[in-house]
C-alpha cells in the first residue's frame, strides 16, 4: 500500500497578480500593434504603418510603465512606493507631451492611425491588465503561524 502524504500547495507571491497584469498587458499590446499595423498599412499605406506603431508605443508604453512601477515598488513601504509612483507618473506625462510635441510637425506618419491605435492601446492594455489581476488567485494576507494554534486559551483572549 502506498504512503499518502499531504503537502499543501504554496501560496502564490503577493506580486503574482501584478506580474500577470504586465504579462497580459504586453501580450495585448503586441497583438494590437500587429493587427493595428496591418490594418493601418492596408488603409493608409506606409504612413499608416508608422502611425500605428507610434500609437502602440506611446499608448501601450504609458500604461505598461504604470504597471511595472507598481510591480517594482510592491515590496517598498507605502510612503516610498507612493512617492516613486507619483514621480514616475509626472515623468510619463512630461515624456508623453514631449513625444507628441515632437511628432506634431512631422508628416511621415498618419495622424488618424496614431490616435486610433493609441486610444485602442490604452483600452486594450488596461483591459488585459485587469483580466490578469482578476484571474490570479493570490491571498490578501500572508498567514503567520502562531505558537498557541491548538490551545483553547487563545479563544478566550
Amino acid at each position: 500500500m502506498a504512503t499518502v502524504t499531504f503537502t499543501p500547495a504554496s501560496a502564490p507571491d503577493h506580486t503574482a497578480s501584478l506580474r500577470a497584469a504586465v504579462r497580459y498587458g504586453v501580450l495585448g499590446l503586441i497583438v494590437l500593434a500587429v493587427v493595428g499595423s496591418i490594418i493601418a498599412f492596408l488603409v493608409a499605406g506606409k504612413p499608416g504603418l508608422y502611425g500605428a506603431l507610434l500609437g502602440a508605443a506611446v499608448g501601450g508604453g504609458f500604461i505598461l510603465c504604470t504597471a511595472l512601477g507598481v510591480l517594482f515598488t510592491a515590496k517598498l513601504p507605502a510612503l516610498t512606493a507612493g512617492a516613486v509612483l507619483l514621480g514616475t507618473w509626472l515623468l510619463k506625462m512630461i515624456l508623453a507631451i514631449t513625444v507628441l510635441a515632437i511628432l506634431k510637425p512631422l508628416d511621415f506618419y498618419d495622424k488618424t492611425a496614431l490616435v486610433l491605435v493609441m486610444v485602442l492601446s490604452l483600452v486594450i492594455v488596461l483591459g488585459a491588465e485587469t483580466f490578469g489581476v482578476l484571474g490570479t488567485k493570490a491571498p490578501y494576507v500572508e498567514p503567520t503561524p502562531s505558537d498557541d494554534a491548538g490551545s483553547s486559551e487563545s479563544d478566550d483572549k
